[in-house]
């Protein structure tokens, strides 16, 4: 059940939702209007430049998909179990996509698109982090499906079903994490332009330097 995750994932999924918000709201200001940190769209147009011969921005788009795949398999290389326990190299990953998006920041600035793979794939390792535990999927990139369970989930309290006022206080925590970010994104690029990278990729450091400490001294949680 939710009840078993523990308290800090909450806290973890907001923070995390609000950073891939913020570097998503970047990406449709800034890489042709593109989103980074969900693939539907990316796919959409894909098809789309395809159907048209648009082969440059279809190879452009197929790049950003697989990226973003790649980012996903660093993840799962690095996380080994669905179990959500402190030791399993979240900070590493975390550490990563703080690189991620640094070199998606140094690509931009210098006129490269490559910079949007970079970003793509900081969104596809950060949506990896999250595990399936106890019956509790939390995704921190997009909130499509998070909107979708939450629901099915008022639609069962309209059957006479009890809410489940912890996973509902989670997703809800994603989704205003993510608004959050988004607005938060906006209001950096129109200060810094690509420079805006700079706060998620900060908040990605401080997070895994946080996560460490924390788990050198809860080693009785650790794997």
């Amino acid at each position: 059940m939710i009840s078993k995750l523990p308290k800090w994932v909450e806290i973890g999924a907001f923070i995390l939702a609000l950073v891939a918000g913020c570097v998503n709201a970047v990406g449709l200001l800034s890489f042709e209007h593109q989103a980074v940190s969900h693939l539907s769209g990316t796919a959409t147009l894909l098809g789309a430049d395809l159907m048209h011969g648009n082969s440059l921005d279809a190879l452009h788009l197929l790049g950003v998909l697989l990226s973003f795949l790649v980012g996903s398999g660093i993840a799962g290389f690095l996380l080994h179990s669905s179990a959500l326990k402190l030791g399993r190299h979240y900070d590493t990953a975390l550490f990563i996509e703080a690189g991620l998006l640094l070199g998606a920041l140094w690509l931009l600035f210098n006129g490269s698109g490559y910079g949007h793979f970079l970003a793509s794939a900081a969104c596809g390792l950060q949506n990896a982090l999250a595990t399936t535990y106890s019956g509790a999927i939390v995704r921190t990139t997009h909130v499509t499906g998070i909107f979708t369970d939450l629901g099915i989930m008022f639609g069962r309290v309209l059957r006479g079903e009890a809410l489940d006022k912890r996973k509902a206080k989670l997703f809800s925590l994603i989704i205003i994490g993510f608004i959050l970010g988004g607005l938060a994104g906006a209001w950096l690029f129109a200060q810094m332009t690509f420079a805006a990278l700079y706060v998620p990729s900060a908040i990605c450091i401080l997070l895994a330097l946080t996560y460490r400490v924390y788990s050198h001294r809860n080693p009785e949680l650790n794997d």
